[in-house]
């Protein structure tokens, strides 16, 4: 059984802002000479962790709707000075556009079910340009995409 995560992309405006954070963080760890691993760090640990590690994704909510997910490749554990025990959701890097899922705000991360979890959108072809996501899901519901 496969289990994903659900989590809120807090102060992120866009995919575009998702990747440019993320790519940013990278690239820090990397003039640190540290490993460039993307690290999700929170407060709680999951109990499920093996289900998550076997093929689950964290899905990030941005501005009130799942737009993408990241597929989770390892748990950690680990201790800050501040807030104590945490934990880290090493993502893979590939940032995977999905369906436009409407969901309500929330605190932390939440399990997704498998059977809930929204489609991966295909790329789009290079010619055809890039919809802002808004349009793009309205074409979607009239049947025009």
């Amino acid at each position: 059984v496969v289990v994903h995560l659900l989590k809120m992309a807090v102060g992120i405006e866009s995919l575009v802002h998702l990747s440019r954070v993320q790519t940013g963080r990278l690239q820090k760890l990397e003039q640190a000479g540290e490993p460039p691993v993307l690290r999700h760090w929170t407060r709680n640990t999951p109990v499920r962790v093996k289900e998550i590690c076997g093929g689950g994704s964290l899905y990030w909510i941005v501005k009130g709707a799942i737009r993408a997910r990241q597929r989770v490749t390892a748990i950690e554990k680990g201790v800050s000075g501040k807030t104590g025990k945490r934990c880290a959701f090493v993502l893979d890097s590939a940032l995977v556009r999905t369906e436009f899922k409407p969901m309500r705000a929330m605190q932390g991360w939440r399990y997704l079910n498998d059977d809930a979890v929204p489609k991966d959108l295909m790329q789009r072809s290079e010619n055809g340009g890039d919809l802002p996501e808004d349009m793009a899901q309205e074409l979607r519901d009239l049947g025009l995409l």
